[in-house]
């Protein structure tokens, strides 16, 4: 496994003993040298670049919960879907989440905007890092190399403080 860490902050949260309070996804769908990216409408993120994803329903797989937020935001099923990752964030107001990232090349149905999200395709090469999330600029190139990781990040606010990666 190779580990990295690095940013202002100095890691406090003890990782080891860590709960999130939600549980979450993400899920790319990748193709042709293109992501399928959202314009986020409303809720965490509102305003930035993501992909499709939320929150795990009780009795729900992180698996059945990707696909339905995309189903959700974005009007398409995407299939199969493969684990990509996954990412722990410990934000300072108390808030935390775990977050299960798969990635698809294959979808049903037609891609539509909805009150959640404004859906566009992206050219892999261009990825608009400064409108995102500043942790997805560490694990996205490894998810798009079709590497596994697991990412930890600790954020005050939208400023990401600590960071560290590791390849499963």
């Amino acid at each position: 496994m190779l580990a990295t860490g690095k940013g202002t902050g100095s890691g406090i949260v003890d990782w080891n003993r860590w709960t999130p309070r939600e549980r979450g996804t993400l899920c790319f769908v990748i193709r042709d040298g293109k992501i399928l990216l959202i314009e986020k409408k409303r809720g965490l993120g509102a305003g930035k670049v993501n992909g499709p994803g939320g929150r795990i329903e009780p009795g729900e797989t992180a698996e059945q919960a990707a696909v339905r937020e995309t189903e959700e935001e974005i009007g398409i099923t995407p299939h199969p879907i493969e684990w990509a990752g996954e990412l722990h964030f410990q934000f300072r107001d108390g808030y935390s989440l775990h977050c299960s990232v798969y990635r698809a090349e294959w979808w049903k149905g037609e891609l539509c905007e909805t009150d959640e999200a404004k859906p566009f395709w992206q050219e892999i090469r261009t990825i608009p890092y400064e409108r995102m999330w500043s942790d997805d600029e560490h694990w996205m190139p490894r998810m798009l190399a079709g590497e596994k990781f697991r990412g930890w990040f600790e954020f005050d606010g939208d400023r990401m403080e600590w960071s560290r990666m590791e390849k499963v």
